[in-house]
């Protein structure tokens, strides 16, 4: 496979400064897990190299300067034929829910013409990931390829861990295929002429749609923001008395909403699940380590709880994931496999593999780059080494490659500006 560039498609992230509303508080810049915020001049800024769209700024900005930017609703209505994509999650934000066809209806009265369920498809990935686990070619522990924000993690942070990513494409791509070919069969439309949009939980997914990991194809014509079709629907479903009967997932697609849903649907007891992103880091330096070699899958998710978790939902991820419990009940197992009669597997996998993205290299010339290493290693001596954080930069030493780098000087340093008055 040839490896997918990641640095092409820096410039274009999901998640944006709003700098009118941000106050120069340090609480984003402090819980982004790849440095990749500052503060200067009394206002945040992203270094969109190493933003991997996780959403954490979006959570903890109390001035809501931090914002995800996804597709207007009306998109829609440049195609002639439309179909949406739910993601599990999805059904966990809404109170009393005890049958997804009321959701599934929903969406259609508020303007789709079809509906392509994700967990649908995520019932298929778990098939698969089941046989590809028996291969021998598969390295292992594999971490599942569910979550861009984790591959974008690996591929910034972890390099001795891209070969480990499974490369299997995610379920709303595979969502995204199955439901274009079904709709060209049904309408005689061109492939161009449908348009398919993926009701996304979490800016990381709006950027992995518009920009794929693993392959160069752009499966989904546009990407909505669950909480603004969750206001359209809360409408439209109560005038539902009748539900249509479109659901056809069970109880393994929808537990892939939260965090150890896809794992528990492999039926194996090699696994792990976790899921917050600082967690994600505690395992992916622990695997780096090579702690956890007795597993053979890891499934991480960078939100809290798992997809119920994005910051484009409006419930409480802990609610939603108690809500998706409930639903649970109501469903059979699995509706859902792989059938290689009917598909190739080629056709489910990534056609690029994930490579290094070295965002935090010094200089391209390896010389210069030890020099400026040795000089960040001087002044992380001289720093106080408090990770205070009041000098715009998370830590001490982020604050010592920036100086390297010729972006701030090192009286900035406001302990050491305080110590020299004295």
């Amino acid at each position: 496979m040839n490896g997918v560039d990641l640095v092409s498609t820096a410039s274009s992230h999901s998640v944006m400064l709003d700098t009118e509303k941000c106050k120069g508080c340090i609480n984003c810049m402090k819980r982004c897990p790849t440095e990749a915020i500052r503060v200067r001049n009394g206002k945040a800024y992203i270094i969109e190299d190493r933003c991997i769209d996780c959403g954490e700024c979006i959570r903890i900005c109390h001035n809501h300067a931090k914002k995800a930017v996804y597709d207007n609703f009306d998109i829609i209505n440049d195609f002639k034929y439309k179909v949406a994509l739910p993601a599990p999650s999805l059904y966990g934000q809404f109170n009393n829910l005890t049958d997804i066809d009321y959701v599934l209806t929903g969406l259609k009265l508020i303007g789709f013409d079809d509906v392509w369920e994700v967990s649908r498809s995520a019932e298929i990935i778990s098939d698969l990931t089941r046989k590809l686990l028996n291969k021998d070619n598969i390295v292992k522990p594999c971490i599942s390829s569910a979550c861009p924000a984790v591959e974008r993690l690996i591929a910034v942070r972890f390099p001795n861990l891209c070969d480990n990513i499974l490369p299997v494409l995610a379920p709303v791509e595979i969502a995204a295929k199955k439901a274009r070919e079904e709709a060209v069969k049904i309408t005689g439309l061109k492939p161009e002429e449908i348009g398919i949009f993926f009701i996304s939980p979490c800016p990381a997914k709006v950027t992995s749609a518009k920009f794929p990991i693993g392959h160069n194809d752009r499966l989904i014509d546009g990407v909505l923001s669950a909480s603004e079709v969750y206001f359209r629907l809360v409408p439209a479903m109560s005038d539902i008395e009748f539900p249509q009967q479109l659901s056809s997932s069970g109880l393994v697609g929808i537990s892939w909403a939260s965090s150890g849903g896809e794992s528990s649907a492999l039926l194996r007891d090699k696994y792990l699940a976790a899921d917050g992103i600082e967690n994600v880091i505690k395992v992916l330096e622990e695997l780096e380590d090579d702690k956890l070699n007795d597993l053979e899958f890891i499934e991480l998710n960078a939100c809290a709880g798992g997809c119920v978790g994005g910051v484009l939902n409006i419930e409480n991820p802990f609610v939603a994931r108690a809500k998706i419990q409930s639903l649970r009940k109501y469903l059979p197992v699995s509706l859902n496999r792989f059938d290689q009669r009917d598909n190739s597997i080629d056709d489910f996998m990534w056609t690029a593999q994930l490579e290094y993205v070295p965002v935090f290299r010094l200089d391209n010339d390896r010389s210069v780059a030890l020099r400026k290493l040795k000089e960040m290693n001087s002044i992380c001596e001289s720093l106080p080494g408090l990770d205070c954080g009041l000098c715009g930069a998370p830590t001490c030493r982020a604050f010592a490659e920036d100086i390297v780098n010729g972006d701030v000087s090192i009286d900035q340093c406001v302990k050491m500006q305080i110590q020299g008055g004295k």
